[in-house]
Order: structure tokens, then sequence, then C-alpha cells
């Protein structure tokens, strides 16, 4: 839901649009390019593009810089022009685990084939503000870089590793049963519908916003849910995309880019099957660029979702339509635009309702005051 119409005070809304760029540059300092905030800003980047549904960092990059740095608003930005866009392909199924890893770790065993790969994260640092970076100059970047000796092709990291949950599948501890093959709901085409299906599910959840789904996820870690998970892996890496080749046969595909993406399975509580056999339960999470927490929660809702139960993050229009940024800041946000119909009408209710009082209240005055006479 979109409230972005307003009438009359033409002048004043376009002198309120000049404000907005008047506040954002008279205390400009140095003129803050695109190009920089896609460059140093990248988790920020991540995180609008995946709440945004659109993997363009150049233009998440502009809509951070037009939105003032409000993740909320650039997702929106970001959402809106995508709407624009013509479609003119699906892309074939990717395999994240064919991705080249950058990151990838297991908190369910301390030794997986191919090790541990830390990559790049805050996990291990101390939350402690780094005032030294207040004074970082360029000759100081360049001779840090220049010390870490790494260049282009190191940066690829061209590894990949058989998934954590394969092995487990391999071992009967988890779901050997084939996939069903069906055409994804296509939330961005189709109104979504409860109960919804799992591709419906998993395309909300993918494109929540961060905040409100990690909030619901801890819900439930808390005791207002069934699902506290164990990380079984959690990689991010960049995976190729393929389209079909337009002049081929089936199987004929053309290689269009790779995207960075995070995906996480999280192993939960056994089960009984329907062959009487006990398995793990998997939670997925996948979502664009380095966006660790939000596949985390992602795996967890999915998961939940998944049970029966009475808390909130098992409820799943609750969860749905909850966590979409774009929906939930418009619905709240709209509440500044003239509501002066609406309010004047409740104001006349209320006064109507004073008067009845009022003369009722006089009347039973009155008549007491006669028959006591």
């Amino acid at each position: 839901m979109g409230y972005v119409a307003v009438t009359g005070g033409q002048k004043a809304i376009e002198h309120a649009s000049r404000l907005v760029d008047y506040f954002r540059l008279k205390d400009r300092g140095e003129t803050l390019k695109t190009n920089q905030i896609e460059g140093q800003m990248r988790l920020l980047i991540d995180r609008v593009m995946g709440e945004g549904g659109l993997y363009a960092p150049e233009y998440a990059a502009l809509a951070l810089k037009q939105s003032e740095g409000d993740p909320a608003e650039a997702a929106f930005l970001l959402r809106a022009y995508r709407s624009t866009l013509p479609r003119n392909y699906y892309s074939l199924t990717s395999e994240p685990g064919d991705m080249r890893v950058v990151r990838r770790i297991s908190s369910s065993f301390k030794d997986i084939p191919g090790g541990q790969l830390l990559g790049p994260t805050y996990d291990y640092t101390h939350r402690l503000l780094n005032f030294h970076l207040r004074n970082e100059d360029e000759q100081e970047i360049q001779s840090f870089l220049e010390s870490m000796n790494l260049d282009a092709e190191d940066i690829k990291f061209e590894q990949t590793f058989q998934k954590v949950a394969d092995l487990l599948r391999d071992q009967g501890f988890l779901s050997n049963r084939e996939k069903k093959e069906a055409e994804p709901f296509d939330i961005t085409r189709e109104k979504i519908t409860f109960p919804a299906s799992r591709s419906a599910r998993l395309q909300s959840l993918a494109r929540g916003e961060t905040g409100a789904m990690t909030a619901m996820a801890y819900s439930s870690m808390r005791g207002y849910g069934v699902v506290h998970p164990t990380i079984g892996e959690l990689r991010v890496g960049h995976t190729d995309v393929h389209i079909p080749y337009p002049f081929g046969d089936e199987d004929d595909s053309l290689y269009i880019g790779e995207v960075l993406m995070t995906e996480v399975e999280t192993i939960n509580s056994f089960t009984q099957n329907d062959e009487g056999e006990v398995e793990f339960m998997l939670g997925y999470g996948l979502t664009f660029g380095q966006n660790e927490v939000k596949a985390i929660a992602m795996a967890i809702l999915e998961r939940s979702l998944e049970t029966k139960g009475t808390s909130p993050a098992q409820d799943e229009e609750f969860v749905l339509l909850h966590i979409d940024s774009i929906e939930s800041n418009g619905f709240v946000s709209h509440l500044k635009l003239p509501h002066y119909i609406t309010f004047q009408s409740t104001l006349d209710r209320i006064r109507q309702a004073q008067a009845e009082t009022a003369s009722k209240t006089a009347q039973f005055e009155s008549e007491g005051s006669f028959s006591h006479t």
C-alpha cells in the first residue's frame, strides 16, 4: 500500500520537497558519491536490495543517497523502480550448493569437509567504536590494501563445497524424498492468498524487512513458538545466473552474471515422517547479498510457519503481511497525511453524544426540581 498522493497546497508541497534537498546538502562537507556508498556501505546496500527485491547495487546506492540513508525509504524507492521494469525472462533455477564461497560456517559441527571459512565478519570482534576511522586517509587505505596482498583473482574464491545438509541426508538423518517440481507462485504478479504455497512464503520472507523478521524469529526462540534451531550451515558467496537460450533447445542457457547471496539451513528438532523414520527438520533462508541475521531469521520463520500453534510466529497471515517494509511503512506513514473528513466525522459524533447527554441531564434535573416542589 502506498499513500503518496496529496492534493491542494501545491506550492507548499513543492517547497517542502526543495527543503528536503536543502537539509540534505547544507552541512555536506564533501559531496557524497553514489560509488562511495556502493563501495563502502556494502552491508547496507545488500539489505536494501533484499528488501527492495532488486539486485542492483548502483540503484540501491542511489536510493540510499536520495533517502538520506533511510533503509525503509530506500527499499521503497528501489521496489517502485523495479515495478517499472519489463520482465523479459525468468532465470533458470540457481543452485546455491554450487556458489563460489566467500564465507561458510557451521555451528552444528566443528569439522566439516573443506573446513570452516570465516570470511569477512564482525562476529569475532569487540563491539567498540573505532575512533581511528575519523581520520582515515587515502594513503593509509592504500597502504593497508597493499599489505593484505590480495588481488582480484584471490577475492573470487573459486572454492565450492558440498552442503552440510547433503552429508546429513546421505547418512539418513534428513529426508531423501524427491523434490516435487511445481511452478513457483509469483508474489509480484499475483495477490497472495492464505494458506500460501511454500514458494509464496519463501518469496515474501526473502524480501521481508530485516528488523521485523529478526523480532519475530526472536519471539519464537524465546518461547512464543517452538523453533530454536542450530545452524547446519551458513554460506555467503556468488551464484551464477542463467536464462534459457531463446533460440536453442530446452537445455541451452545463457550466463548473464552472478549475484552475491546468503544461504542458511538450520537443523531443527527431529520428527517421524510418513514412513516411520525419524529425521531432522530443516529451516531454509536465502537473501540477496551478505545479510546473515535476516537469512537466519528467515530460516526460523520458514520452519515456524510449517508448524501448528497459536504463537505469532506460527501465524502465516500475521507474519507474511507484517514483515513487508513497504506495506508496513506505507500504512504507518499514511497517518501523516490529511484525515480531516474522517476526524471531523468523529468529532461530530462526539459533539452529538455530548449534546444528547447534556439534554438528558438537564431534563432529569428539571423533572427532579418540579417533583420536589
